[in-house]
């Protein structure tokens, strides 16, 4: 063999790498036993990094640009440097190439409800899930704690521990966000950006970093969502009285037998009405009787949430705020806030709770 060819196969000239595969984290530059060749170039494109190891230990990272390999600027140790070994050097380096590129529409959701206390609904499973993009932040770390010598390392590897931890941080920022199921809607734009920012720390130590986090859906159990379908139906209905009229004489204007059988039942059912209308007092005999009235629907029973140090407490109830009143817990400054109510506000400025501070005791007995 020539010594010309022997120095061609010793030597890479150019060392870069291009990836289509849009899941490859990092690529371990294959050299088939060759020694890095003395100014060689190292192209580094824009989104990627270039790690070398050197016998096992991390010696540089390369950000994007076009670089000449020499001992001047490297601490590799290349086979031009070792004409005794015979080209046989016992230096090995390695080339990793990390994709600093964010990873985009990666999926995350609940494996089980999350049990959480509403204050209107009181204890309440919920389920959520969304996507999320990730990134390497600082490529050393992320080869020195999670790849290793992986030489083809993907986003599958470590997607799933991504999501656990997750689904982690969400279940604790629901849970002391105090947000009622209702309005959950409204906030997951906040609670997402709570979700990251509590992450962050923790993937921070892998050399990842999450830009950024969505939450898509948040549900409840189906036995709670049909609850609160019939519940908006009765409110849509308006009047239950006017609101049943109205569907039979629908089915009457549907006509068959089935109309003819409504016909037929509202006929009788207005027949025995008038019936008993003509059999008591009125127009044709005795003195008119006044239909009884329906006694008014009892008050609604308030729960309240109050605001300490930037913390809240809650639910209580009236009479709970009435016991802290009477033992120097809640002020007339102690903020408050029900459901309904426009934001937090002074206990002593809420007419309901005002009372509570002007209940006095008698003056005491004579000596």
């Amino acid at each position: 063999m020539p010594i010309f060819d022997f120095l061609r196969g010793q030597f890479i000239d150019v060392i870069h790498w291009t990836d289509d595969s849009r899941d490859t984290m990092v690529w371990r530059f294959e050299r088939e036993g060759h020694e890095i060749k003395y100014g060689a170039k190292l192209t580094v494109r824009e989104g990627q990094a270039a790690v070398f190891v050197h016998e096992g230990q991390l010696a540089d990272v390369f950000t994007p640009g076009l670089y000449m390999l020499e001992t001047n600027n490297m601490p590799i140790m290349t086979s031009l440097q070792h004409w005794d070994h015979g080209f046989q050097s016992p230096f090995k380096s390695e080339i990793y190439f990390v994709n600093t590129n964010r990873f985009t529409d990666l999926k995350w959701g609940t494996k089980n409800p999350i049990m959480l206390r509403d204050p209107e609904f009181g204890p309440v499973r919920l389920r959520a899930f969304g996507s999320y993009t990730i990134k390497v932040a600082d490529p050393a770390v992320f080869l020195t704690e999670i790849v290793g010598t992986d030489g083809e390392f993907t986003m599958d590897e470590i997607s799933f521990q991504i999501r656990n931890i997750i689904v982690q941080e969400f279940s604790q920022a629901i849970a002391k966000s105090g947000i009622p199921v209702l309005d959950m809607a409204a906030n997951t734009a906040d609670v997402g950006k709570l979700i990251a920012q509590a992450i962050d720390p923790t993937i921070r130590q892998y050399g990842l970093s999450l830009p950024e986090l969505y939450i898509e859906n948040i549900s409840l159990p189906p036995a709670v969502e049909k609850a609160l379908d019939e519940r908006t139906s009765r409110g849509i209905a308006g009047n239950l009285d006017d609101h049943m009229k109205w569907k039979a004489a629908e089915a009457m204007g549907k006509g068959g037998a089935m109309g003819e059988s409504m016909g037929m039942g509202l006929g009788a059912a207005m027949g025995m009405n008038m019936a008993g209308q003509m059999a008591q007092p009125g127009p044709w005999g005795g003195a008119p009787q006044a239909a009884p009235v329906a006694p008014p629907p009892p008050p609604v029973e308030h729960v309240w949430h109050i605001a300490e140090n930037g913390q809240t407490k809650g639910p209580y109830s009236k009479a709970d705020l009435g016991r802290m009143a009477s033992g120097g817990e809640l002020a007339r400054d102690t903020f408050v806030w029900t459901p309904g109510q426009d934001g937090w506000k002074k206990a002593g400025e809420v007419a309901e709770l005002a009372q509570l501070f002007t209940i006095m005791p008698p003056p005491p007995p004579p000596m």
